[in-house]
This record gives C-alpha cells, structure tokens and sequence, in this order.
C-alpha cells in the first residue's frame, strides 16, 4: 500500500462540523487503495481515561469518492451521539491491510500488542460557535458582474472634471476612456435583468477613484459623483430589492489610490504624519509617482499609485470596519467582495465577519482569491472566494484537445475537495470577468463551445455570477478590453438574441432545478468517446440530472434517449438520439 499518498488531519476541510449533528470526515489515498471503513465512537466510551476497558466504535464504510489526478477523496458523514468524536481508519488494498491513526499506520496484530497506546483522532466538539455557517440565499442566487463606468447611462451620465464624455459605442476601449456609465443607469436596466432572471448585482467599485475602474480609491466614504450620490445608491438597492435582486460592493482594502487623504498627508509630512503607520513604508523620502521595485514602499503591483494599506494596524481596521458597517447600514447591501482578497490581514478579516455578521447574520463576504483558499474559508473570515479554479477547468477542457473526460473530472473535483461542503454551497463561480479576457473572445467566436461552456457553469455547485455582456456573447480581450460598453442599440442581431434565449433558458432551470444548484455529483463513464464530458447531478430528494459536452469530433449516440426527458439541448438530433459535435445535452435520469 502507498501510504505515503494516504492524508488526514483532524480539522480544515477533512474533518469539520456541516452543522449542530454531522460530522462530515474525509481521506485522501492513493488509486490502490480499493475499501475504506471509519471506526468512530465516543471518546469516553472505555470511562475517562480507558482503564483496563478497550475503546470501541462503530465500524461503517465509506462509501462516496471522488478522483483526483493522483489520489482519491473519500467523505462519509456521521452524527456523534454526544457531540465527539474519537475515529481511525482501515484501508484496504488488493493485497494488504492497514489501520491508520493519527501517528501512523498499524497491522492488526500491532493494533493488538499489550499496552500499546494507540494515538486515535479526535474531534473534540462540535460547538455551535465555531460552526462555518455560510449565507443560504447565495446558493439560489445568479449573480450579475457590472462594471458601473461601462454599463448603461442616463441623461445625466457624466464625466469627471478635465475628461471627454465619449459617445457610447461598441468595439474595443482603452483605460483613459470614459462613457459616463452611472447608477441611475444602472437603475433603469432592472427591468431587463429580472427579464434575464438575475437575482444579484456585483458592482465593481462605485467609491469616488481618479480612474475609471475605481480600484484607486479616493474617499472610502463617498459615491464617486461621475456615478452619482448616495440617494443615487440607496434608490438602485431599494428597486433592486423590491425586484428579488441583492447588491454586492466591492471594497478596496488592500490599498488605496493615489489621492487618499491620509495617503496625501504622509507624502506632504513623511514620519511625522499620524498616518505614516497607515501604510507599509520601509524607508523615506519616497517617491509616490514611481514603480516601487526600490521597495521603499509597498503598494499594488508595483504601482505607486495603490500604495498598500497596512491592514495589521488597529487604527487602520478601525477605520476599515467603519467603512464596512457604514455601507452595509447606509445602503442596505447584502454582500461585499474584497479585492485582492488573499493580501489583507486574517486579523482585518476575523474583526469583519464578527462585526459585519452580528449587523445581518447572513450578510455574504466574497474574498478575490485566485487559489486555494482555505486558510480563509475556516467560518470565520471569507463565506466564498471567486472560483477561478474551475474556471481554467472548465475553459481547458473546451479548447485544450488534449484534454479527456477524465481531466475534466478530475479538474472539477479538485475544487470541490479544497473546502467544507458549505462553502463549497456559496463558491463564486464565473467564466469572466473584468479581470480576464471575455469568454466569447477565448473560445474564438465560437457559439456552441461558448454555450457547452456557460451550460457547465450553471450546472457546479456553489453561486454563479455572469458578466455583463455575456448573456449576448460580448467579445473583448483581456484588461482593458474586456471593460466595453454595452451594446444597448445593437442588442437584436439574431447572434445575440439567440445567445440571450439559450443563456435565459439556463437561468430559468438553474432557478427551477434543484438538481442544477446541488453539492452531489460523480461521473460516470458510459459514453466511451474520451472527448465527451459526462457527469450526473443529484438532488437531496433523489432526483437526477444527466449533463453530456461533445466536444470532440464525433457525434455520439446517446444511451436511452427520450426526448421527454430533455431539459436543455443544443445541436441535438432528438429523432435520432444522437448529441453532434460540440452539442450540449442536459437531461433527467432514472438510475
């Protein structure tokens, strides 16, 4: 047995409370291993100390896994009578068994010598404090990304002092551009995205900024007037809400712009500023305009005009929390992302859930982190982070030809093993956003891989977020041309309404269908092509969806078709049961 590919520990994501009764316990191993049983009792079960009296605990299998590309994740969950829980492992493999505790791995004669101590795991107790409770109304939510500067415009669009108010029109844009997008705008287009079926709006940040992405931020405290006021806000969350849609900001925290005031004060006064502390400055004068690869200062990106905050500082957190509670209680928004998300400080992030939680307890905190992430998915800073993960996922297995069923599994899987299951409910998935080249444009202009792609998506566990543009196809590369203006007078081309009524249809059932939004799913390989992505989604009442992705160069006869079981097709011959090439198939099964 290759015990050097078995993990486990007590804690993290192999071993953490779903709730106030189960006990959710999982194992990494290699592929030989092929059975899995827990033994799993109470840890007082011999009396407190074990005295002459062996342990005992209930031996069950573990039954459920998932592949991954070197190893295999087993879960089971239990329900400790007494909230505790004392376990240990046996494996076995084509030719060996082995028991393994939290200080290695045993024989059953070993396990049996007189006197030996034997190291179990132990879960303490499931304290209803320490529970990782995450925002239930995120699952059921589509999130909907705005870039406010690019999206719509009333008659009052604007554009800061010294700036040219461009005419809005699509093609490729700049940074140094500025279409006077604004909140009323914004507004006004509720009516198109309930039409859709958006049940949330992601706003890039709309806090007054020197540029037109806002991610330099100016005054923390202030609407930037280019987008409007606060009645501007506090009217689009009001309508918002009124029409099932939540308001998710984004805060800037990691650092600030070039014109906050405290940023000010110390480039006018150096250490003699009360703000110098503020900010993390290794050596003055500085300065402020310049790449800061000196290191005299640290900022985002090397760009000294994002100069970073020093989130350790409890003046600085102080201030951050105001902020925070300020939105939350001013606007009424339900949610906020925090950009570069893996850089603030764990001690920033633990005082904002307390703060923001006990303000409204399913308030939901999204963290940008582009990697694994647990270390912030613990129950007490991030709900969620952004799933860029299984975005390349996803998007590899479409356009890389190398790609088989099989990594596509195991690409999938690998996310959701990273976390506990409940975070896993509120993961934020997406296929792009401001920070990437649009989807349309990385498929090469292709609609049906376009469509195989956003079928996947809403199909995952977790939230799901589009951004704008997308339900029509919008095409862009990457920053800055993936900020384009929305083609409000050119909607109607038969390319984008068709989009539009596949992307629509896709809400409507991931809204409807439990089965869409649901943690439990495996794949199967019945279809034989290695170019055919196939797994099976389960709900908790047992129902089941089939989801199959030609994207090789075959058509392929699907098993059983009928068409009455169909939820969602495209480039399907239902007369002849067959998915062609590049065609999607969502169905029910009866397995």
């Amino acid at each position: 047995m290759n015990t050097s590919a078995i993990s486990h520990r007590t804690g993290g994501q192999m071993c953490y409370a779903f709730n106030n009764d189960d006990l959710i316990i999982n194992l990494k191993t290699g592929y030989d291993v092929e059975e899995v049983y827990l033994h799993y009792g109470d840890p007082y079960n011999a009396g407190i100390m074990g005295g002459e009296e062996k342990w005992y605990g209930e031996r069950k299998p573990v039954p459920f896994k998932k592949d991954l590309s070197d190893h295999i994740w087993w879960t089971t969950t239990v329900t400790p009578q007494h909230k505790r829980c004392k376990y240990y492992f046996e494996l076995h493999s084509k030719d060996e068994t082995l028991f393994f505790f939290e200080d290695g791995f045993l024989t059953k004669e070993q396990m049996e010598i007189p006197g030996k101590m034997l190291q179990y795991f132990i879960f303490p107790w499931m304290n209803p404090a320490d529970l990782d409770v995450t925002p239930s109304w995120v699952n059921d939510t589509v999130w909907y990304q705005i870039f406010p500067e690019r999206f719509a415009r009333d008659e009052n669009g604007s554009s800061p002092e010294g700036r040219e108010l461009h005419e809005w029109k699509e093609g490729p844009v700049t940074n140094a551009e500025t279409y006077g997008g604004n909140l009323s705008g914004i507004r006004k287009k509720i009516p198109y995205l309930k039409e859709l079926g958006i049940t949330g709006i992601y706003l890039t940040p709309i806090m007054e900024a020197s540029s037109n992405h806002k991610y330099d931020t100016t005054d923390y405290k202030k609407i930037d007037p280019a987008f409007g006021t606060d009645e501007d806000m506090k009217a689009l969350v009001r309508d918002a809400h009124e029409n099932g849609i939540r308001i998710m900001m984004d805060g800037v925290f990691n650092h600030s712009g070039r014109f906050f005031k405290p940023w000010l004060d110390v480039c006018e006064k150096g250490p003699s500023s009360e703000y110098y502390d503020w900010f993390m400055i290794n050596k003055w004068p500085f300065d402020p305009d310049t790449d800061t690869r000196d290191g005299k200062f640290f900022s985002f990106a090397f760009h000294g005009g994002m100069p970073k905050l020093n989130t350790n500082n409890d003046r600085v957190i102080d201030y951050i929390e105001d902020v925070c509670l300020g939105w939350l209680k001013e606007y009424d928004i339900d949610g906020i992302r925090f950009d570069v998300g893996n850089e603030v400080s764990h001690k920033l992030l633990k005082r904002l859930h307390n703060t923001l939680k006990a303000e409204k307890e399913d308030f939901y905190l999204l963290g940008e982190i582009w990697h694994d992430s647990l270390p912030w998915l613990l129950g007490d800073e991030y709900d969620s982070v952004m799933n860029y993960p299984l975005t390349s996922g996803i998007n590899d297995f479409f356009i890389d030809k190398n790609n088989t069923k099989k990594d596509l599994s195991h690409r999938i899987n690998s996310c959701y093993t990273m976390y506990r299951q409940q975070n896993n409910n509120v993961l934020f998935n997406l296929l792009d956003s401001h920070d990437t080249d649009r989807l349309m444009t990385r498929v090469g202009e292709d609609t049906d891989v376009f469509i195989q792609e956003i079928a996947t998506l809403f199909t995952m566990p977790g939230t799901v977020c589009i951004y704008y543009g997308t339900e029509i196809g919008l095409p862009g590369g990457h920053d800055p041309d993936c900020r384009r203006v929305m083609p409000w007078d050119n909607m109607d081309t038969p390319e984008r309404k068709e989009i539009f009524e596949e992307v629509k249809t896709l809400i409507a059932l991931r809204k409807k269908e439990e089965t869409f939004r649901s943690l439990y799913f495996h794949f199967p390989d019945e279809i034989k092509d290695k170019r055919c992505g196939e797994y099976i989604k389960i709900a908790e009442n047992g129902d089941k969806i089939e989801v199959l992705l030609n994207a090789s160069e075959n058509d392929i006869d699907v098993p059983g078709f009928k068409k009455e079981d169909v939820l969602f097709k495209r480039n399907v011959d239902e007369e002849k049961g067959v998915l062609k090439t590049k065609g999607t198939l969502i169905r029910r099964v009866y397995i």
